[in-house]
């Protein structure tokens, strides 16, 4: 490979990611390299986290983040532990103040293996998400899937942590929708000027959610922590839940606290599956020899 960076392959609550440590170079992440190590079965992910240099005096490191189609994103919760992790392993601190382009980012490496991210404060306002239109209230925005007499999905709350979100509450089972045939045509659709990340949410007690989620430029996920708290302020500015509640998704159990200053702490695991080289041109790969099963 004619240029180099170290990488993890980590999952977060089953939200698989690639920590690229970019540190020291000006290099990025290109969209090639991305979509080829999605096309790799054994780097296939969700994420890539690529950690900078700082930008900003008072930040630790500079966050940019990849969608597996090659899209940049805003924020990725899950990624976000999965960075804390490594880095406390490897510099032994255990707090870290990131900048991404959706801001700065506080998160703490927590006892019991689990890494909380402040996550920022929710955004409400249809031009802030963004919508394509006007909706005094986004609660509940008019979109539907399904015939116009019995929609099979309708009404869905929509917020921003960062990135744009909507929610379709439901009362059956989470696995009853055809969530890869919808996600799609929601992701696209015109409301979402920005696409959006699609979920779908039961509500079981006033302190516990199962959803699963459709990610915008990555599809089906077991697990996306920025959808986890966008579910998670939504069903308590609804009245469905209390502002502290625990996220159950495919992959594993989220806890969300939407705090009385406004800002959305997420808490969960980290997993290491094991590291190597790649080149962030190209996406050409080796793994490490201690990490060859």
């Amino acid at each position: 490979m004619a240029q180099s960076a170290q990488f993890a392959k980590m999952n977060g609550a089953g939200n698989e990611i690639i920590v690229a440590d970019m540190r020291g170079t000006s290099a990025r992440v290109s969209y090639d390299a991305a979509v080829a190590l999605n096309a790799d079965p054994a780097t296939k992910f969700d994420q890539i986290m690529a950690i900078h240099d700082p930008r900003t005096p008072g930040t630790d490191y500079y966050l940019e983040i990849l969608n597996s189609d090659g899209s940049r994103a805003q924020a990725c919760g899950n990624g976000t532990r999965c960075v804390v992790q490594a880095l406390a392993s490897e510099t032994g601190k255990r707090t870290f103040t990131f900048e991404t382009v959706a801001g700065i980012l506080n998160a703490e490496e927590l006892g019991d293996g689990l890494i909380s991210v402040d996550m920022g404060k929710p955004r409400f306002g249809w031009d802030e998400i963004p919508l394509a239109e006007e909706f005094g209230d986004t609660r509940a925005i008019e979109l539907q899937i399904g015939p116009i007499d019995a929609p099979v999905l309708h009404s869905p709350s929509a917020a921003s942590m960062g990135n744009p979100h909507a929610i379709f509450w439901v009362d059956q089972d989470v696995w009853s929708y055809d969530l890869d045939r919808f996600g799609p045509l929601l992701e696209n659709h015109p409301i979402f000027p920005e696409r959006a990340n699609i979920s779908i949410a039961q509500v079981i007690s006033d302190e516990e959610i199962i959803m699963r989620t459709w990610e915008r430029g990555a599809g089906l996920t077991l697990a996306c922590g920025s959808a986890a708290c966008a579910t998670a302020v939504s069903a308590s500015r609804t009245g469905r839940t209390k502002r502290s509640v625990n996220i159950q998704q495919p992959g594993g159990k989220l806890r969300v606290e939407w705090r009385g200053d406004d800002r959305v702490i997420l808490t969960g695991p980290a997993e290491w599956e094991f590291s190597g080289m790649l080149d962030p041109a190209t996406g050409d790969w080796s793994r490490d020899a201690e990490s060859v099963a």
